[in-house]
């Protein structure tokens, strides 16, 4: 599938003029999109699209303000430039402890991986159970990316238990039910990403999705556990 591409303006001062590109097909009618296939979720769950969106391309933390927590939100290609680069933005990474520098490191991503995370995440969505059925056009878009969208097909990343589409209207603690997780949590890739459960994406913390399995091996066998890998 051939995408539109069109530069689209931006009015970010931490995008370079030219990186924001249109992700319609080629040929299309009507106006540019960024998140053409977004469209229809905007409408009818925008908490779930914008969720996409902001898991996709921004890194996170707490507030802007918080000079032990570092800057919240910022774009992930931002976190690929030079410090000396950064300052010029306004972001002074000696502000900021070790630790937080190297967290914000690892969620730095190209603006091509960000864009397709988004595709990744909407084509996941519409695979939940009690999910709402895309549009034809945006139906036929996903599956040319990642195959066939069936509902209850979308499972937890790391339990492998179906996810609810309804999960993502429930919150603990002002927190969604359904994370966006990794299984490589240093990686920002479409083949790295996927949706999981709160809890088990907490469980999981900064261990890749081998460890976390190999750790909770462990853990069962000295509490006398038999545990098997599948073959």
């Amino acid at each position: 599938m051939e995408l539109c591409g069109k530069p689209l303006s931006s009015r970010s001062r931490f995008s370079k003029p030219g990186l924001h590109r249109c992700y319609k097909v080629r040929g299309h009618s009507g106006k540019c999109s960024e998140f053409p296939y977004l469209e229809h979720l905007t409408r009818v769950a925008p908490r779930v699209a914008r969720k996409i969106v902001r898991d996709s391309v921004m890194t996170t933390g707490a507030a802007w303000k918080s000079k032990d927590a570092g800057p919240n939100r910022i774009r992930r290609w931002v976190m690929l430039l030079s410090d000396e680069e950064l300052l010029k933005l306004g972001i002074d990474m000696t502000r900021f402890s070790a630790v937080i520098v190297a967290k914000l490191r690892e969620k730095a991503a190209q603006y091509t991986d960000c864009m397709q995370c988004a595709q990744k995440l909407t084509w996941l969505a519409y695979g939940m159970q009690n999910a709402p059925g895309p549009p034809d056009e945006i139906r036929e878009y996903l599956e040319g990316l990642f195959g066939g969208i069936q509902e209850g097909s979308t499972t937890c990343l790391i339990c492998l238990a179906p996810l609810d589409f309804n999960l993502f209207d429930k919150a603990r603690r002002g927190k969604a039910e359904i994370e966006t997780s990794h299984r490589n949590p240093r990686v920002h890739t479409p083949e790295n990403i996927a949706f999981a459960h709160r809890d088990c994406n907490i469980a999981q913390g900064n261990k890749t999705l081998d460890e976390f399995y190999e750790w909770t091996a462990r853990i069962l066998r000295k509490a006398g556990y038999d545990v098997h890998k599948k073959s």
